[in-house]
């Protein structure tokens, strides 16, 4: 049996140090689902797990298994196991009493042997059931660790970042083996992590969190293709994604393009529908995001239907083997997306406002929070320390560009550059993404 999880406006406060956790999340988990809560450290993904298992009381909210109310049920009655990132064996058991505890608790007078056994089988570790802990390597200890979650057949598997201690190698064969087994078992799965790698790799879903609010929930794909904001394009993508600043010309007898500085993108004509909608953003500064696929090496005459033509000074060239990351200098400003790495915002000043404001700051207070503060900023922080500028003068590569190793590129040489505008994201002063145009545009008659 496998379970729904919905969260209601849930939100998490800690009284004592006046710090909102988590702020308003709503979210639905089908039964049998692989939702993965992703985004960088202290944001409040953990927060949100511990809710759901009831090591955590909710401040505000409602939490629903199965569509009941289970916000004062104690984490004995949720059937939910956990799976935490530090594995919590206990030293003095061997792997087989470590399994098999919780199913001594659950029903001392039975014998936990058969269903200690089937998940020993199940995990491939029936060598190591009588062993202790510190005779094991990490990668087991996260396997007897889950065999004991397994053994009990819950409803659900919360999963707290559990790979973060491993290496690199072993991460990732133990990444697939979780994927497999929770397939295999069909249970409801919530896995929090701050590695994007695994988020995309293992989960049906993807929900982004960032300063405790909820910035975008969708598939892998769609998240990686249709970022809701800049933040959510930048945290998500290897390596990160290129963002400029730039401007919108649209004038009335020519062409329209988006000036990065010392060069511009000229969009095709005809313009396609997303395109057409910018001209609303005449004059107006935005945020121009590329992925390093969005661009090639390649002359004007080499040109595609729907590519552009600039051209960059290579500054760096990252080596990986079967690609080539190319660091470019175009003349362009790099957006500053700040607490992009830090879990949560800076926090607004509070004003004092007059009484009858009061419903009107509540609706702008509620729009902040979706947001978590501001996404993006177009004016970067006095305290900020300058880019270091390379030995002759020039300023640090603003694209990076990844190619095949068939390329002979060096410090130095100018490289024409070819720019596919049907994968140009553009985003405004607040970092929301407005091209591709969102799903639901404004109705005007409304």
């Amino acid at each position: 049996m496998t379970r729904a999880i919905s969260l209601h406006d849930v939100s998490k406060v800690y009284y004592a140090s006046d710090a909102r956790v988590v702020d308003r999340l709503s979210l639905d988990i089908a039964p049998g689902e692989f939702l993965v809560l992703l985004g960088p450290s202290g944001c409040g993904k953990s927060t949100v797990l511990r809710m759901i298992a009831g090591l955590e009381q909710i401040t505000d909210g409602r939490l629903l298994l199965d569509g009941e109310y289970a916000n004062d049920l104690p984490p004995s009655g949720r059937d939910i196991a956990m799976v935490f990132q530090n594995f919590a064996l206990y030293p003095t058991m061997t792997g087989r009493d470590n399994i098999g505890f919780p199913l001594r608790i659950e029903a001392p007078s039975t014998d936990p042997s058969p269903r200690v056994d089937a998940t020993a089988r199940m995990l491939g570790i029936e060598d190591l059931l009588d062993r202790y802990p510190g005779q094991l390597s990490g990668g087991e200890r996260q396997r007897v660790a889950m065999g004991r979650a397994i053994a009990r057949h819950p409803s659900a598997f919360l999963m707290d970042e559990p790979l973060s201690n491993l290496d690199a190698k072993l991460r990732n064969r133990l990444r697939a083996e979780i994927a497999s087994l929770t397939r295999k078992l069909g249970v409801t799965t919530v896995y929090v992590t701050h590695d994007q790698s695994e988020a995309m790799s293992l989960g049906d879903r993807v929900a982004v969190l960032r300063g405790g609010v909820l910035q975008q929930v969708d598939t892998p794909r769609s998240v990686y293709a249709l970022p809701r904001n800049v933040f959510v394009a930048a945290f998500i993508g290897t390596p990160r994604i290129n963002l400029l600043r730039g401007l919108v010309r649209a004038p009335l007898d020519g062409a329209m393009t988006i000036n990065l500085g010392k060069q511009a993108l000229r969009l095709p004509e005809p313009l396609s529908l997303d395109h057409k909608l910018l001209r609303v953003q005449q004059g107006r500064e935005v945020i121009v995001g590329l992925r390093s696929e969005a661009v090639r090496i390649g002359r004007l005459a080499e040109a595609r239907p729907g590519e552009t033509h600039i051209t960059g000074l290579v500054e760096h060239v990252e080596f990986q083997g079967h690609e080539v990351l190319v660091h470019f200098n175009t003349g362009s400003r790099p957006a500053v997306v700040p607490d992009l790495e830090a879990a949560r915002p800076q926090a607004r000043p509070v004003r004092r406002r007059r009484r009858e404001t009061r419903m009107l700051d509540r609706l702008r207070a509620r729009a902040g929070s979706l947001r978590a503060g501001p996404v993006v900023a177009l004016d970067e922080p006095a305290e900020q320390p300058p880019a270091v500028a390379s030995p002759d003068g020039r300023q640090p590569g603003d694209l990076v560009v990844r190619t095949t190793p068939d390329f002979d590129l060096r410090y130095g040489m100018h490289v024409p550059l070819l720019v596919d505008v049907a994968h140009l994201f553009v985003f405004d002063q607040h970092g929301e993404r407005i091209c591709p145009a969102p799903d639901r545009l404004p109705d005007l008659d409304e």
